[in-house]
């Protein structure tokens, strides 16, 4: 590899951060209840989402399942229901007469309850294979976990837990007139990790692209931003820079020294990258005047001087800088947060 001769211990690197997560409902601890002869599926809020756009949707289940293999070890399979499992019911207009008057305003714990199935003898009586997800029965809904088995080609008794999310079965598309519009959920911020790591595949294909190069190229993609951060997975955790240091090390052949780390970060350039908030042509009082957003108008950096966000005047420039040498345009209206590491 040409570039390691270019590379020197201490210099910097080129890093692209983004988040996977989105708000979305998971399934509780325990999912499994029954109400007015209806099967339901308990869930939980994550993150600041928009919770009435959730309901009269088809809705499935996707997340991991922890599995017990046939030698007594462990293992964890994801798993993804593609067709429609789930469904929160808005409540007719005939029974709440007030609703365009007074806001649809839903209680979060007793009325964004999904509908898994009407209640029968089959899918309620206690089954002779019991599952490992408790000692205690009915923790989570054997049919659901006969649905789940299914699927991973295993045993119910082989389901020793599940860590599940609700998830939209209607799949994304181009729209507009033009197909000028992309048509999802979840792109904040899977549309900035996808084109992350294009960017990084992209720009090494091919030999000669780091015949150049003298830093490291990296993208990290963390979990939890829509709830802090905070977790073991998320950007305030060390995970980052453990892994910086291990990356350093072993291009070094040894263990870098303190001040080499250092010199490594400071020569490093970070960008945050998520999505922009688009004006909205309904809602145009929602943005300052000067700084609105607008579609195809080329990439947004986010400013707050209340230091919100970490962008600089030197960080910005730079950015600007690199889109100008590649004809991309950027807006005024900052909202890419930037920052060097």
């Amino acid at each position: 590899m040409n570039w390691l001769c270019r590379y020197s211990i201490g210099n910097g690197f080129h890093v692209i951060a983004a988040h996977t997560d989105s708000p979305c409902l998971k399934l509780k601890p325990k999912s499994a209840s029954t109400k007015s002869g209806y099967l339901m599926v308990n869930v939980q809020t994550y993150g600041g989402g928009l919770w009435h756009t959730w309901f009269d949707r088809d809705l499935s289940v996707a997340g991991r399942v922890i599995l017990r293999a046939d030698d007594g070890s462990f293992l964890h399979r994801l798993v993804k229901i593609t067709r429609p499992l789930l469904r929160v019911p808005t409540l007719a207009i005939h029974l709440n007469r007030t609703v365009n008057q007074d806001g649809f305003k839903p209680n979060l714990e007793t009325h964004l309850i999904p509908l898994l199935a009407t209640k029968t003898e089959n899918a309620t009586a206690d089954s002779t294979e019991k599952s490992n997800v408790s000692s205690s029965k009915d923790i989570h809904h054997q049919l659901l976990l006969k649905i789940l088995s299914d699927e991973l080609s295993c045993k119910i008794d082989d389901i020793v837990n599940v860590e599940l999310n609700l998830c939209d079965t209607q799949p994304s598309c181009l729209g507009g007139a033009n197909n000028e519009f992309i048509f999802s959920g979840r792109l904040d911020n899977l549309a900035s990790s996808f084109c992350g790591l294009r960017a990084l595949v992209d720009s090494c294909a091919l030999p000669e692209d780091l015949s150049n190069e003298n830093a490291i190229r990296m993208i990290a993609l963390f979990d939890n931003e829509e709830v802090g951060s905070d977790s073991y997975q998320g950007a305030g955790a060390p995970t980052m820079f453990e892994a910086m240091r291990r990356i350093t090390d072993c291009l070094s052949h040894q263990s870098a020294g303190e001040s080499d780390f250092a010199r490594a970060i400071h020569h490093s350039f970070l960008v945050s990258a998520d999505m922009a908030h688009g004006v909205h042509p309904n809602f145009v009082d929602k943005h300052e005047e000067h700084h609105r957003p607008e579609l195809q108008k080329g990439l947004v950096i986010k400013h707050n001087a209340n230091q919100r966000y970490a962008t600089s005047g030197v960080t910005s420039f730079l950015f600007k800088e690199v889109a100008r040498l590649h004809s991309l345009p950027t807006q005024s209206r900052e909202n890419i947060m930037l920052k060097t590491v």
